[in-house]
């Protein structure tokens, strides 16, 4: 048997056992605040890197 259809199918089961609890409304929030916490730890990254190059 192919090890990436296992994978596949492994993901596929898990993803079909989680779909029936999840709500339309929660995706967008994780989305809303995944994005939101990528936003801030990106532009925490430039501030930290700009205030080391100062030190230097």
């Amino acid at each position: 048997m192919n090890r990436a259809a296992v994978g596949h199918g492994t993901f596929g089961g898990v993803l079909m056992g989680i779909y029936p609890a999840l709500i339309m409304g929660d995706i967008l929030k994780t989305i809303l605040l995944a994005s939101i916490g990528a936003i801030v730890s990106f532009c925490v990254s430039l501030l930290l890197g700009s205030l080391t190059k100062r030190k230097k």
